[in-house]
Formats: structure tokens, sequence, C-alpha cells
């Protein structure tokens, strides 16, 4: 009877004991925040600038971290997922991400192509789809999304910004009205490629610049010879080029061989925001080139943003020199790191706070608070996000771009003017290899 006794104290004891670790466990859970991030880890993307957005959300991930977690409180556990660079790859690993791992927060998606699918899918399972990256206006207009936000900008403001510079400098830089500059616009095919270049045209056209040419292509074709043809013959004054790496190369390397020369080159981020690799590639060629895109946070005055701002884009940028060992760091990593702070600073603690809980219904309300002024963020814009029952909902309607030019390893910002850190170089100057 005795050992009978024991034997029972001994099971209660183990029992509790496991009862005990389990809620150990289950609260160790409750305190932890699971995000899924979903880049281009392996592909042509992976070049274009999501790996760098990879790193920036990475590193806003760890800052928060260090300093406890979300709110002080709930650490953010991020679950990686490659989408390879194809759209049926990131919808398979949203899917896992969701079904399989039971994550209720999507945080990533470099490219346009994978954006437009993966927001109607997350939508209709009301998870939370937080894009960082991708700009294809069309992944919002008139979807009326309710769970799927982008702080980001739209590809809609490429072509405001292209068709504004145009309009500002033509007389002063080019001694020709903005009504006889001829531009040319080349784009991949994709949403991204493609909103880009209607907004161009969209834009130039209010402002009557002549648009001699539209033409898309693949990102993956093997030659771009026939494009440079149709440009070469067109005589276009400027080109604006919504491409990706590769097919950029491509296309810069087809147009040195063929003698292509042109006033200006405008690229719309992606491809032509990753400097360091057409550097690599083409060297002094590009010097002079001009970009649009959000801007890299390290461009800007931090005198100028809200108050932290500064120390904390020094802290990104010395995390990602010393994660990759670049010099350069592109515009991308500013988003991915810009994005998913908001996330972690500005919307998940009111959610927990205001709405009880990290759910998506709570986290979607939250987002729809979100009320920060110009100056607000790394990145110069504020945020606050067009809500249900608008074209744009869950657009963020504060986003804003800038047009850079690059020469050697210095990139300024050229406009808008009221805060440029130099006065554009337009024409490209005489004795480019690619200068009219």
């Amino acid at each position: 009877m005795p050992t009978s006794r024991r034997q029972l104290l001994k099971t209660s004891a183990a029992a509790a004991a496991a009862l005990s670790l389990d809620w150990t466990r289950a609260q160790a859970q409750a305190e932890t925040i699971r995000i899924g991030l979903i880049y281009d880890l392996t592909g042509p993307f992976a070049a274009g600038g999501s790996v760098a957005s990879s790193i920036g959300a990475q590193i806003a991930i760890d800052l928060v971290n260090e300093k406890g977690g979300v709110g002080g409180k709930y650490k953010i556990a991020p679950v990686a997922a490659d989408s390879q660079s194809k759209p049926d790859v990131a919808i398979n690993e949203a899917e896992r991400l969701i079904s399989q791992e039971k994550i209720d927060i999507l945080n990533g998606v470099y490219a346009s192509s994978h954006a437009v699918p993966l927001a109607a899918k997350v939508e209709q399972q009301k998870k939370i789809l937080w894009i960082t990256t991708a700009v294809s206006t069309a992944v919002f207009k008139d979807k009326n999304l309710q769970y799927v936000f982008r702080a980001q900008i739209h590809s809609d403001q490429y072509g405001q910004a292209f068709a504004s510079f145009l309009t500002e400098h033509a007389k002063a830089k080019l001694g020709i009205d903005p009504k006889e500059v001829k531009v040319a616009l080349i784009h991949e095919d994709g949403p991204y490629g493609v909103g880009v270049a209607s907004a161009d045209e969209t834009y130039a056209k209010e402002a009557g610049i002549q648009v001699v040419l539209r033409e898309g292509y693949s990102a993956s074709a093997p030659d771009l010879s026939v494009l440079v043809t149709k440009i070469k013959r067109a005589k276009a004054d400027v080109i604006s080029h919504a491409g990706y790496n590769p097919d950029i190369t491509l296309f810069l390397r087809q147009a040195r061989e063929s003698g292509l020369r042109f006033k200006m080159l405008f690229g719309a981020g992606a491809g032509y925001s990753q400097l360091d690799k057409l550097r690599a590639t083409f060297g002094a060629d590009i010097d002079h080139f001009c970009n649009i895109d959000p801007v890299p946070a390290q461009l800007l005055d931090p005198a100028k943003l809200a108050p932290g701002m500064g120390d904390l884009i020094n802290a990104m940028v010395t995390r990602y020199k010393a994660k990759t060992g670049a010099t350069d760091v592109p515009p991308h990593c500013s988003m991915g790191f810009n994005q998913t702070w908001v996330l972690l600073n500005n919307v998940l603690p009111i959610a927990k706070e205001k709405y009880g809980s990290f759910e998506p219904e709570a986290i979607r309300k939250a987002a729809l608070d979100v009320d920060i002024p110009a100056g607000g963020t790394i990145q110069g814009y504020g945020v606050k996000f067009f809500p249900p029952g608008t074209p744009l909902s869950g657009q963020n309607e504060r986003s804003t771009p800038v047009v850079m030019q690059n020469a050697g390893e210095h990139i300024s910002v050229v406009w808008p003017t009221n805060i440029r850190t130099q006065d554009p170089v337009f024409p490209l100057p005489k004795g480019s290899t690619y200068g009219a």
C-alpha cells in the first residue's frame, strides 16, 4: 500500500510538472508574435532589391526585439519564406505560412506580379498582408481591400514625378519647351512595369510631353536589340525604364553596343536602385542617370525629420553594411526597414492596447488609426491609410517618391526641389557614353 501511494504521488507530480511545462510553453508562445517574411531570396528578383528589403525588415525586427519586443513585452519571431522570383511559389509559400505555420501576418513582397495575386488570397482568408516593397497601383485600385496595407509608394506616383521633373527643367536645362521633349517609355511587362509606364504616359500627356514610343518586354527576354532599334528610330530625347536586374543589364549593354544616345535615362526603382550591381558592370557609363523611387533614408537631412529618426537611420545603415559588406545602402533596405518599423511600432502596440489582441481584425483596426505626419518616418513621408470604400483602400495616402541622380559613389536627391541636395545635371554631359 505505501508503495502504491508513493507511485501515485510520483505520477501526480509528473502530471503536475507536465501541466506546468505546457502552461509555460503556452505563456511563451503568447508572449511571441510570429510574422511571416516573404521575399525573393533567390532568382532574378533577389539581386533586384528583394534581398536588400528582407535585410531591412530583419534589422527592424532585431532592433525591436533588443528593446524587449513590441511594446517592450512581445518578441517577434520571424518565419522566412523564399518566393524564388516566381508568382506560383509566392502563392504556395503564403499558403504554407497561413495554413501550416498558422501565421496571421505576412510581411514583405518585392514583386508586383506576386503582390496582386497574394493580396487577393490573403484578403480572402482575412489575414494581414503588410506590403513593404511592391509598388503597382493595381494591387489596391478599386479592390476595396480590408486586410492588405502598404505604406510604400505606388506606381502612379512614378509618373507624377517623371512628368513633373521634365516640366520643371526642360526649358532651363534643355533650352526647349516641355511640349518639345520626346520620351520613350520601356518596361518589363508585369504589373510593376505596366503600372509605371501607364502612369508615365498619363502624366506626360497631361503635361503635353510627346510620348514617341511605349514598349513592353518580358523580364526574362534573351535579346532586346529590336527594342533598342525602335528607340533609335523614335529619336527619343528621354527614356523612362521600369526594369528589374538582368533585363536592365541586357538593355544597357545592347544600347551601348548599338550606339544609342539620349539626353537622360530615368529608372523606376527596382534594378536601377541596385546601384552597386549596375556600377560593377557599367562603371562610369551610368553616371548621371536618374532614378525615381522612395528615398534611401541616409540621403535625407535628419534635422528635417522627427526626433530620433536620425539615430534610427544610422542604426539601419551600420547594420546593413555589417551584414552585407556593401558600401552602398540601396533604397530597398529603407523600404523593408521603414514599412516593417511602422508595423511593429505604430500598429501592433495599438492592436494590443486598444483592440485587445494581435488578431487580424485588431491589427486591421489599428492600421486604420495610424496618423504619422510628414517627416515622421525614416523616408521622410508620413503614413495614413486610405479607408475602406475608397479607390485605394489600404494604400498610404502620404507616401512620396524622389528623383535621385548618381555620380560615382555619390547619390543626390534632385527633385522635389524643396528637399533636393544638388541641382540636377541635365542633359547627360558631353563625353558620356550614352549622351546625345
